[in-house]
């Protein structure tokens, strides 16, 4: 197992890894709306999710993989009411074939963030 460490995306907040490769599969860890500098977007929805996508991103990016090596997502959201809206900013991130995807409403998130992301990739070159 390889720990995957990149500054384009916000440092660990606890005894994790941004993401390990193991097996030629990428793990990446949840991500929220937090800048690479460590600090949380303001705004609704839409502006959480795309820089909590835009993390996974790099993430995936420093492990040698891309999104569209992407398999399966696990999205939390702290209101399912922002389905929706989630959806229409996931959307311009993955195209088809879509990974396979859970998306849960939690009772809470780290920080008090509105949406988690996470996911399981292919590794090597996008």
């Amino acid at each position: 197992m390889q720990r995957v460490q990149t500054d384009r995306a916000p440092s660990a907040i606890g005894p994790y890894s941004q993401a390990v490769t193991a097996g030629g599969w990428v793990f990446v860890s949840g991500q929220i709306p937090l800048t690479p500098a460590g600090e949380l977007v303001s705004g609704g929805i839409e502006a959480q999710a795309r820089q909590a996508l835009e993390n996974l991103r790099a993430v995936l990016e420093a492990a040698g993989s891309s999104l569209s090596r992407v398999v399966q997502v696990t999205a939390y959201l702290a209101d399912m009411n922002d389905f929706a809206a989630f959806n229409e900013v996931y959307a311009g991130f993955f195209s088809e074939p879509y990974p396979a995807r859970a998306v849960v409403e939690v009772a809470r998130l780290p920080k008090d963030v509105k949406v988690e992301v996470a996911c399981t990739a292919r590794g090597g070159e996008a």
